[in-house]
């Protein structure tokens, strides 16, 4: 079986195959995203089918993704080496038919349990987009199962550094369900409430046959690295402790995080107006819903853009990361870092600062012409395009603290260092409700939501990596030319960005040449003026994220 880790800086190349899969992904992912605008807008319905889907991706990203997954890999990686030197040590292998045994008792249960609830919830509601939402959800749920096994597997692919399958699933998800959003379409009346509840449903139906394409295209890589399934550890092994120590508490960190992103779809979705209700009673009160119609379908759309930098770089470099940190901890005591965790986690942050800066400006500056350019058709009104460009923005001013905690978290787990984590979610999901809740009741509506994610992970990302830098011993002061000239670079790339878009004038004509030029002139000024500031301040982008040879 293949080596889990290679040399110190094979993880830039690896992030960048990674990446460039994601990329891909997300492409497909944005074509999926223009055919839903165009031929379901905001409607109240697809919102209801948002927020259902929501439910099975809080537990893709709480156990598949999340938890289990990083309490995985640097076992698995450890266990592994150990095994390589003493055939009488634990199975690597054995542990991740254990670690997969687990985690489908654990969701099989967990799943029989919610769909008796939603069972029992179905009783007691009366507003046409909750039920029909709780039909959604109940559909859509053993999609857990399946997407959760897959990111495991997915998890031992990675420490045998084969990303490529385990990058692709997501696109096998979206080419599912632009198929049925076409086929929908076609066998569909989609100007009506009753046709586009029909297309809906059929679009539930689409994700668990996606959940199970998803889980066998991993198959041949499994294969290919030589892994085979054997029979399983007892869950009393100390590696299943281990893991289930390890699960636990990420587990919670995990869930408060995924709970908050929840949460906010959540308050959106029932302040939000629907189809004959625009109030609601509040201690014998009658107050206005703060929502318009389709808030959630909007933030939903909101949140992809932003995350479409931050998934094509930030997660595709921590990804590649992880394994490399894992192996490099020091597990001959106490785990701890080595200066080979220290040099890597320090290039982690100045890579991942060195794209996350340029982004969020970036995409602040192009969110209303892409969005017009991109959805405003069809379904997806003048107003929708407005309210989704607004989020969208406010969102993307904080990718680079997204992207920044994508490596902190991961430098986090390697050291086995759950409580971090788990304690500054926690802060950030208070920090969060404390800003956007008042804030959703003002003139910006379901903004707000977005300006309380913007807070609370900026607060989070600079925080958690001054602390995690100091317990790893990694001196941030040789970074910090660097960073300056990154924020330098990015603040003369917006300014001029700014000041071409204003002396352009662009008129406000909704024609898709002129919004297109306006969005490709940004682009292209941008990138230009980030580099050449980057060439003037001779910032060492050699160092930053190209591979250097190890001798």
């Amino acid at each position: 079986m293949s080596e889990p880790v290679g040399d110190s800086f094979r993880f830039i190349r690896h992030a960048k195959l990674v990446g460039f899969i994601t990329f891909l992904s997300r492409i497909v992912g944005l074509l999926r995203e223009q055919i839903a605008a165009h031929y379901f807008g905001a409607h109240w319905i697809w919102s209801a089918w948002k927020i259902a889907f929501t439910i099975p991706n809080l537990f893709r990203k709480l156990l598949g993704e999340g938890a289990l997954s990083a309490a995985f890999i640097p076992i698995y990686v450890q266990a592994f080496r150990r095994r390589s030197v003493d055939v009488n040590s634990p199975d690597h292998v054995a542990f991740a038919a254990s670690a997969g045994k687990l985690l489908v008792i654990l969701l099989l249960f967990v799943t029989i349990v919610i769909e008796l609830l939603l069972l029992g919830l179905f009783q007691f509601v009366d507003r046409p987009d909750w039920v029909i939402a709780i039909k959604f959800t109940a559909i859509m749920l053993p999609y857990v199962m399946l997407v959760c096994l897959t990111a495991l597997l997915s998890g031992v692919l990675q420490a045998h550094e084969r990303f490529s399958a385990a990058a692709a699933t997501s696109i096998v998800l979206n080419l599912c369900l632009i198929a049925s959003i076409v086929g929908a379409a076609r066998f569909f009346d989609l100007r009506t409430d009753a046709g586009i509840a029909s297309a809906c449903f059929a679009l539930a139906w689409a994700v668990l046959v996606a959940g199970g394409l998803q889980l066998l295209i991993l198959v041949p890589s499994l294969r290919a690295s030589g892994f085979r399934f054997r029979s399983p550890l007892g869950l009393k092994n100390p590696l299943m402790r281990k893991l289930v120590r390890m699960t636990i508490p990420v587990a919670i960190g995990a869930s408060v995080l995924q709970i908050g992103v929840l949460l906010d779809k959540g308050i959106a979705f029932f302040l939000s107006q629907a189809p004959g209700v625009d109030r609601f009673d509040f201690l014998g009160n009658s107050l206005r819903l703060p929502m318009a119609e389709g808030a959630v379908a909007r933030l939903d759309l909101a949140q992809f853009m932003y995350q479409f930098p931050l998934g094509v770089f930030a997660i595709a470099l921590a990804t590649a990361i992880f394994p490399k940190l894992a192996g490099d901890a020091d597990t001959s005591g106490p785990i701890a870092p080595t200066d080979s965790f220290r040099d890597v986690l320090r290039r982690g942050i100045e890579a991942s600062l060195f794209i996350g800066l340029p982004a969020s400006i970036g995409m602040i500056l192009v969110a209303r012409p892409a969005i017009e350019l991109l959805f405003r058709h069809g379904q997806f009104t003048a107003e929708d395009a407005a309210r989704c460009a607004l989020s969208t923005a406010i969102y993307s001013g904080a990718i680079w603290a997204f992207s920044l905690l994508q490596i902190i978290n991961r430098a986090c787990y390697a050291l086995h260092d759950t409580r971090t984590p788990l304690i500054w979610t926690l802060i950030n999901l208070i920090i969060n409700i404390i800003v956007e809740i008042p804030l959703v009741w003002t003139g910006l509506g379901e903004s707000g939501m977005a300006i309380g994610t913007l807070v609370s992970f900026t607060i989070q990302a600079i925080v958690m990596t001054l602390l995690v830098a100091r317990r790893a011993g990694v001196d941030l002061r040789q970074s910090f030319n660097r960073v300056l000239k990154m924020i330098v670079a990015t603040v003369v790339m917006g300014a001029v960005c700014f000041g071409i878009d204003r002396i352009i004038g662009w008129s406000d004509s909704s024609a898709r040449l002129i919004v297109g030029a306006r969005l490709v002139t940004i682009m292209v000024v941008g990138g230009a003026t980030y580099l050449l500031c980057v060439v003037l301040l001779k910032l060492p982008v050699g160092s930053i994220i190209k591979r250097r040879t190890v001798t």
